[in-house]
């Protein structure tokens, strides 16, 4: 039996089937739609194709979603994807394919994803970072994914920036509607707006890193600040959860240094006088989520 796994993003939907081992067997992208039902659909025919691309019929099926879901009412939440948001997602799809499939959150997959054969592969206590457009997490205890009774663990993109400087309170106005969360200060849009209030001038945050890259000062004081916040706000997660590795994901994770910059600038912050974790970059890149939506399913349930 193959595992099927699905990563239904904002832009995209991704499909691959993993043998045994872990090998990509074959994969397919389409774009996302934009109304649900079409969603659906639109997954329900990419697993039909992956089956018969490699040549199954029997599969497990784990989908990656933006969101939660409630566990008491079983409709989707907080998903930047709004079409998603009160639909009985996991029940639709189960009815669509004709069986039961294992829905989690995109983050808590790509955590999944990294702890089981990336960058976090042997360690008993995974953290996984999103830091991109928005930013979430996901952990990993034991070779398991750990959600939580209401399948919201590691989202620590909504809590409070620790430690804030008089010119960070009360901080900016984060999506949730809060202000001065970790998302609002350390996502990529974060990151420029950062830049703009300081300096003045508007640039992504690749352009940013490219420019820091040559030598700017101005760009190379926003990427300080950036880290500094993010290591901030890391320490919260080592001083609660302890995790051997924190995996970093995301577009930012591609910042030249941030891992090992970050592991310097967590130990002052963290409530130890021996600094353990190890900071590191994902293994699969893009690939993590829909790998860790197919490792939903664990080998005794083959």
């Amino acid at each position: 039996m193959i595992r099927i796994g699905v990563d239904l993003g904002g832009t995209k939907t991704e499909a691959i089937a993993l043998g045994a081992d872990g090998t990509i067997l074959t994969r397919k992208r389409i774009a996302s739609a934009s109304r649900y039902a079409d969603a659906v659909e639109s997954i329900r025919a990419l697993v039909a194709d992956i089956r018969q691309s490699a040549g199954s019929t029997t599969a497990s099926i784990g989908v990656g979603h933006p969101g939660s879901i409630n566990p008491r009412t079983g409709l989707v939440r907080n998903a930047n994807s709004s079409h998603l948001n009160g639909q009985s997602l996991q029940r639709d799809l189960a009815d669509a394919l004709g069986q039961e499939v294992r829905c989690a959150n995109d983050a808590n997959c790509f955590a999944l994803s990294e702890a089981t054969d990336g960058a976090g592969a042997g360690a008993h206590c995974v953290f996984g970072v999103i830091a991109g457009t928005g930013v979430g997490g996901g952990i990993v205890i034991g070779g398991r994914l750990h959600d939580g009774g209401g399948l919201i663990a590691g989202e620590w993109g909504h809590t409070a920036l620790p430690r804030p400087s008089a010119d960070e309170i009360p901080g900016p106005q984060c999506g949730c509607g809060r202000l001065g969360c970790v998302e609002s200060w350390c996502s990529g849009p974060a990151l420029a707006r950062d830049h703009a209030r300081v300096t003045g001038e508007s640039l992504t945050a690749e352009q940013i890193a490219a420019k820091a890259a040559q030598g700017d000062v101005k760009a190379m004081a926003t990427l300080d600040r950036h880290a500094d916040r993010l290591a901030r706000a890391l320490s919260t997660i080592v001083n609660v959860l302890d995790p051997d590795v924190i995996v970093l994901g995301g577009g930012l994770s591609n910042l030249p240094g941030l891992a090992a910059d970050l592991e310097t600038r967590l130990a002052p912050h963290v409530f130890t006088d021996e600094f353990r974790t190890r900071v590191a970059v994902n293994r699969h890149g893009d690939s993590s989520g829909v790998r860790g939506a197919a490792w939903l399913w664990p080998l005794e349930a083959r």
